[in-house]
């Protein structure tokens, strides 16, 4: 019953706030208030770096991996088959902190769900808000997107992987201003590529800030690749908010 309240309050406040300034605070405070009756359901491994060589000001940069259909499920150890947590197992230097969620079985990423959980790591961890990147690869590449634009003020660039988006594909005006850095296989029979091709084509219409690598003899793995090339790692501190 409290939720429903708050949810009509906020609902209300976002159409009668009396001016843009007045109307964000108000929707802000809200928006806190109703999140907070929310349980967050996501199981994660969490990298924290010895490595402080990043480090301004005592913040840590942060990666969010959002892993494939196939990791999802209660045993958190799968998380580590692909991508980011996979690395920093094998090189603790890694001076990233990488926050890795779990997706329950059944389910796909929930954009919600991950804002909670990035600002729960937030509270309790020395993360630079201003250098959080988001990736993923498959399901969370379609993850990765739809994040973005549900939260387009969270995230310092974004590099979503053999992904797409069903539910937004046509609002990626929301993202034109988040560096991106799109990749994929040509021959990628279980996304197909067209699947990034037509976001990508219309964020560029919008004068998007967004790079498209293709693989051309890769299949769906073009995440291997793409997350053993340290210049993502270096492409990805390029960019601050």
């Amino acid at each position: 019953m409290r939720f429903k309240i708050l949810l009509f309050i906020y609902i209300f406040l976002i159409g009668f706030a009396p001016d843009a300034d007045a109307q964000e605070q108000q929707v802000l405070k809200i928006e806190k208030l109703v999140q907070a009756e929310i349980k967050i359901k996501y199981t994660h491994l969490l990298f924290l770096p010895s490595n402080q060589s990043k480090a301004i000001d005592g913040k840590l940069p942060m990666i969010v991996f959002l892993h494939g259909a196939g990791e999802r499920g209660t045993d958190i150890e799968l998380v580590k088959t692909h991508g980011p947590p996979k690395m920093v197992e094998q090189d603790k230097n890694f001076p990233f902190i990488v926050l890795s969620p779990q997706c329950p079985k059944g389910e796909r990423w929930n954009a919600l769900q991950l804002n909670l959980l990035i600002d729960q790591i937030i509270d309790n961890y020395p993360v630079d808000t201003n250098r959080i990147y988001l990736t993923g690869l498959s399901m969370g590449g379609f993850g990765t997107w739809d994040t973005a634009i549900e939260y387009p003020k969270k995230f310092a660039a974004i590099a979503p992987i053999c992904g797409g988006s069903i539910i937004h594909a046509f609002q990626v005006d929301k993202v034109k201003h988040i560096p991106t850095w799109v990749f994929h296989g040509a021959l990628d029979e279980v996304v197909p590529i067209s699947n990034s091709s037509k976001i990508v084509r219309a964020a560029k219409k919008l004068d998007a800030n967004i790079k498209f690598t293709v693989y051309a003899e890769a299949g769906h793995d073009s995440w291997t690749a793409t997350y053993n090339n340290p210049d993502l790692y270096k492409w990805f501190l390029s960019h601050s908010k």
